[in-house]
């Protein structure tokens, strides 16, 4: 079994660079999890996924708070 990624605000932050807004969470290991129904890369729903591009930044910020505590459930 491979370890899941820790994902983090931080380290996405640095990867964006100087460009605005809230970075993605996304590193490029676009895997669902038939079991929690998160992605084994990012740890986000499809829904958040879909809805990210239009999601404002306090939802975005929202969505990084959720990503978090769910790298504390994942197995």
């Amino acid at each position: 079994m491979i370890p899941a990624p820790v994902v983090t605000l931080k380290a996405a932050r640095r990867r964006n660079g100087l460009a605005p807004g809230v970075p993605s969470p996304c590193i490029s290991i676009c895997r669902m999890d038939a079991d929690t129904g998160w992605c084994t890369g990012c740890f986000r729903t499809l829904e958040e996924i879909a809805q990210w591009t239009r999601a404002d930044d306090a939802d975005k910020l929202l969505v990084w708070q959720r990503i978090e505590a769910r790298q504390d459930l994942a197995p």
